[in-house]
C-alpha cells in the first residue's frame, strides 16, 4: 500500500537570483512537497519510525535552502531534490519551489517551477553532482594499505565507488537500505564487484555501540557523519597501520549557515584530535572546505590518522 504525503509552505530566506545583486540578499522562499512512500508498516505499527517524518524532512529543505546559492529556482530545487531522494525512502517526489516575493513589477504573487523525480531516477540525480568523491579523499586514499575499506554512514556511495575503483574491497555502511539499493545499482553498473552494502543502524543503543569488528579493515572513511558512541567501535575495526580518513561539519557550520540544525552533531574546534586520541595523526586542517555537491563551502574538520 502506497501513501502520499504533502507538506505545503515550507518557508525560509535563501539567496536565489540571476544577477549578483539578486543573490547577495535574503529572500523569502517557499517549498511544497507532495511524496509517496510504502504505508503498511506504518498502519500496522502506528509507529513515526515506519513511516516518513514531516519535522526531519523540513528541517533538511530549510538546511539545503539557507545554504545553497543559485542563480536559477531550477537548480535549488534540483539540489533539495536530490538530497531528500538519497536521504529518505520516497518513492517518487513531487517538488514546488517558488519566490514569495520576486523583483517583479507587474508579478502580484509568487514564481517558481514545479519538478517531478521517481525513485527509478535516483542514480542518474547522484550522477548529476552527488557522484564525485571529495577531493580530500582523492588526495589521502593512497594512504590506505591493500584491504577492505569500511566506509561508515556512505549514502549512495560515491566515495565507495571511488575506492573500489581504485582496486579496494570496499563494504558501505548505512541504515538507509534505498540508498544501499542504489550503491548496489551503480556498482553493477560499473562492473564493481568489490563493492558491498552493510545495512545497519548505529544510534539504536547510545550506551552499547554495535561492534564493526575487530582488525577488520585497512581503512575507515566518514564523511557528513557524527555519532560520538560508535568512535571506539570504529577504531576497533581498523588493523594496525590502517588509516582513518574522517570529515565532518564543525560548529562554525552551525553559526553560518544553521546545519545541521543541532549543534551537537558538529564537532567542536579540535575535537576530532581528541577522539582520534592514541592514533598517529598524518593530516589535520579546520576551516571552509569546497564540496562538489553544493556551491557555499561548508566549515569542516578533516583528519587523516594512523591506528599504531
Amino acid at each position: 500500500m502506497d501513501q502520499g504525503l504533502i507538506i505545503e509552505g515550507i518557508s525560509f530566506q535563501g539567496h536565489c537570483g540571476v544577477t549578483p545583486e539578486e543573490r547577495s540578499s535574503p529572500q523569502p522562499l517557499l517549498v511544497d512537497l507532495e511524496f509517496s512512500c510504502s504505508s503498511e508498516d506504518a498502519i500496522q505499527t502506528d509507529m513515526l519510525a515506519k513511516t516518513i517524518d514531516y519535522a526531519q524532512v523540513s528541517d533538511r529543505v530549510v538546511d539545503i535552502g539557507r545554504s545553497e546559492e543559485c542563480a536559477l529556482i531550477e537548480t535549488l530545487a534540483d539540489r533539495i531534490s536530490r538530497v531528500l531522494l538519497a536521504e529518505f525512502p520516497i518513492d517518487t517526489l513531487r517538488i514546488w519551489v517558488r519566490k514569495a516575493k520576486p523583483p517583479l513589477t507587474h508579478v502580484l504573487g509568487s514564481v517558481g517551477v514545479r519538478l517531478t523525480y521517481r525513485r527509478s531516477q535516483l542514480s542518474q540525480i547522484v550522477e548529476m553532482g552527488g557522484s564525485r568523491p571529495s577531493s580530500f579523499l582523492v588526495k589521502y586514499a593512497s594512504q590506505i594499505p591493500p584491504g577492505r575499506v569500511l566506509d561508515l554512514a556512505c549514502g549512495t556511495g560515491r566515495h565507495a565507488l571511488y575506492l573500489a575503483k581504485q582496486g579496494y574491497e570496499v563494504v558501505g555502511l548505512d541504515r538507509n537500505t534505498e540508498a544501499l539499493a542504489a550503491l548496489s545499482k551503480a556498482a553493477q553498473e560499473r562492473h564493481l564487484p568489490n563493492v558491498k552494502g552493510w545495512e545497519l543502524d548505529l544510534e539504536v543503543d547510545s550506551e552499547n555501540p554495535p561492534s564493526l569488528g575487530n582488525n577488520e579493515f585497512s581503512g575507515v572513511l566518514v564523511f557528513n557523519y557524527l555519532y560520538r558512541p560508535i568512535f571506539s567501535s570504529l577504531l576497533k575495526a581498523l588493523k594496525p597501520k590502517g588509516i582513518l580518513i574522517y570529515e565532518t561539519f564543525i560548529i562554525d557550520n552551525h553559526h553560518q549557515y544553521q546545519h545541521p540544525r543541532r549543534k551537537e552533531f558538529c564537532l567542536e574546534h579540535n575535537e576530532l584530535l581528541q577522539l582520534a586520541t592514541g592514533m598517529r595523526v598524518l593530516h589535520y586542517e579546520e576551516g571552509q572546505h569546497p564540496d562538489p555537491i553544493g556551491t557555499s563551502p561548508p566549515y569542516t574538520a578533516r583528519l587523516v590518522a594512523q591506528k599504531v
